[in-house]
């Protein structure tokens, strides 16, 4: 089975920073790389009959004009997709990509991703929607919902894209996060890349023992590991790491069983990566 690479387009000004992220995915990953626009319900053609709510028979011509309005709206609105999806397509293909796939769904967003699972490597999509002005501004609505539905690695980003060189692993010794870990041996992804593996909590033989576990099995997968851990708050603490190290992209599990868990459930999920200034990989 084929599994490509996903890149989730909209009208939003982060679009060529996702455009730019899944280019990069998709030639580390040597994965193709499909490029989706799902025009949602809300901006097709309205149908049904208003001749309850506007009256009978005398406003019949009134009807026909609101008919065809309609109807231009969702012929506009598919056309601004398709002029999206060309762009998309051409600054993937200028950015190195060979022939990724163009898709122009009609329905809802999050039924569209998850029909695609089956054959999704990795989801690549904007942190904020097209109403958003700002790199920091509210979380787009979707992004919560997908991170709960899908079970594939998401990769959320923002701002302008920058060529990651130091990733890091947000990690607690949960199962979640070992598997996390696991994921990121066998991955090409962040191949000859600097990866920090991160434990927030006390300096305990335990913890030293987990981290050490992670430490040696990355660096027998041949990947430049670093290794740390500090005290404090997961919510306080894993941002000071990310601004003092550098660190290009935070990778995080979307479910545990410890402090960490409690970051990516309910409200906490929007808190996380609306606080984040770099690109968030969400582990399934």
């Amino acid at each position: 089975m084929t599994t490509n690479v996903i890149a989730c387009i909209d009208g939003s000004s982060h679009a060529a920073a996702v455009c730019d992220m899944a280019s990069w995915a998709s030639l580390r990953l040597t994965a193709p790389l499909t490029l989706i626009h799902v025009l949602d319900k809300s901006e097709a053609p309205v149908k049904g009959n208003l001749s309850g709510s506007i009256g009978l028979g005398s406003q019949e011509h009134l009807l026909e004009q609101l008919a065809e309005l309609d109807e231009k709206r969702g012929k506009l609105a598919k056309e601004q997709g398709r002029l999206m999806l060309e762009a998309a397509r051409t600054r993937t293909m200028d950015n190195g990509v060979s022939e990724p796939v163009i898709l122009q769904r009609h329905g809802n967003l999050i039924d569209t991703l998850v029909e695609l699972e089956p054959d999704t490597r990795l989801l690549v999509l904007g942190r904020h929607g097209e109403e958003s002005t700002s790199a920091f501004a509210h979380l787009g609505g979707h992004v919560e919902q997908v991170i709960r539905a899908m079970h594939r690695p998401i990769l959320v980003t923002l701002g302008e894209f920058r060529t990651p060189e130091k990733i890091m692993l947000a990690f607690d010794g949960s199962s979640t996060t070992r598997k996390g870990v696991e994921m990121l041996a066998q991955s090409p992804l962040f191949n000859g890349l600097e990866l920090h593996v991160v434990l927030v909590g006390a300096d305990t033989d335990e913890n030293r023992e987990q981290i050490n576990w992670a430490k040696n099995t990355l660096a027998q997968a041949g990947i430049n590991v670093h290794t740390a851990i500090v005290p404090g708050e997961v919510d306080k603490a894993l941002p000071e790491y990310q601004q003092t190290h550098g660190i290009d992209i935070m990778v995080m599990g979307a479910y545990g069983h410890s402090r960490i868990r409690q970051l990516l459930v309910g409200s906490t999920t929007t808190a996380m990566i609306r606080d984040a200034r770099i690109p968030l990989l969400i582990l399934r």
